[in-house]
């Protein structure tokens, strides 16, 4: 059993690193150049009157809230996630689910925002025509995707992040790091860190 453990989150540790990132034009880029220009663009924005959107389903949708939280107030970067239940319910029985994100992105968003697309599988149609409808409207976009290397999601976005695993927990707990290590590394975090051989469990 320990083995296994270890072997588990060896691997959490392994998919950050194994992150592939294009452009909607088939370049490829560093995943930590990629950070660096999100973090970039999102101060440029919010300094302009511009927002962060952050959109996902289900876990995904967990940490867009999680994230549109801690960058406003963390961060000071102006952020919100399409995830209230009224306004979903709403949206889904007026248009179909597969419209509950597009529909508020038509209401909200501007030229210049920037919109944060999260999906395990990269082929949620709420996802990807809320994605389709920021691109009209001028929004640059970062989508984070997993599952099939070849799904939508990874090729609409002006960057894409893709997780080579097939396995929700991985993919999503790969997704919350990215976002969340954007957000650390945008509030000054530096490699002081503490060294694990000195800190206790307790159960």
């Amino acid at each position: 059993m320990k083995n296994l453990i270890n072997k588990y989150f060896e691997r959490i540790s392994d998919l950050s690193t194994l992150a592939t990132v294009k452009c909607n034009k088939n370049k490829i880029y560093d995943l930590s150049e990629t950070i660096d220009l999100f973090i970039k663009k999102s101060y440029k924005s919010t300094r302009s009157g511009k927002k962060l959107m952050f959109i996902g389903n289900g876990g995904s949708s967990t940490i867009a809230s999680h994230m549109a939280e801690d960058f406003s107030k963390a961060a000071n970067l102006r952020s919100l996630a399409f995830n209230d239940p009224a306004f979903i319910t709403c949206l889904g029985n007026d248009y179909g689910y597969e419209h509950i994100f597009s529909k508020q992105i038509e209401l909200f968003a501007q030229e210049g925002d920037i919109l944060v697309a999260i999906s395990s599988s990269g082929e949620s149609m709420n996802i990807i025509n809320a994605v389709k409808v920021a691109k009209e409207l001028g929004c640059w976009i970062l989508t984070l995707s997993g599952f099939k290397k070849n799904n939508q999601l990874n090729k609409l976005g002006n960057r894409n992040i893709y997780i080579p695993s097939d396995q929700y927990g991985f993919v999503e707990i790969a997704h919350l790091t990215i976002c969340h290590g954007a957000l650390d590394i945008a509030l000054g975090w530096n490699d002081k860190t503490i060294n694990i051989n000195q800190l206790k469990v307790a159960i």
